[in-house]
């Protein structure tokens, strides 16, 4: 990992408004409500990089049961610090994380970022036969009530 950064998993720290501003913004997740967010942080294994001025430059979280399956989610780091090897130093963190040893399956969906993920064992879904899903596209967009 690059020696100005460091990862940590206490929630306490993280910018929820970074992480909010982001995934706003994204392609996974656009429009996404604060809220939603907040939710999704509170019931979530979370992974942050930080500057050594504690600015959050980075993310993930794990959605997993902790015995059987996981699903990594909401991944970025800041377009300004890539290029450092922040999200392989992340995805080590996550990989090696105590909670996570021991699933059988862990799933992510990704429309960029393939090497990086190949780089830990993700593949194509080996059958895809079998699985299946409920996707809403531009869920956060759509008018409510």
């Amino acid at each position: 990992m690059h020696p100005e950064y460091y990862i940590s998993t206490n929630k306490a720290e993280l910018d929820i408004d970074l992480i909010h501003q982001v995934l706003f913004q994204s392609y996974w997740a656009k429009g996404i409500p604060k809220a939603t967010v907040e939710q999704s942080i509170e019931h979530s294994l979370c992974f942050a990089v930080y500057d050594f001025s504690k600015q959050q430059v980075g993310f993930a979280r794990v959605i997993s049961d902790y015995s059987t399956f996981g699903y990594l989610a909401d991944v970025f780091v800041l377009e300004e610090h890539q290029g450092k090897g922040l999200a392989k130093a992340l995805m080590h963190r996550i990989m090696a994380h105590p909670k996570l040893q021991g699933i059988r399956r862990f799933k992510l969906a990704t429309q960029d970022a393939h090497s990086l993920y190949e780089q830990f064992g993700f593949t194509e879904l080996a059958h895809p036969e079998i699985h299946m899903e409920r996707w809403q596209p531009n869920f956060y967009l759509l008018p409510k009530g």
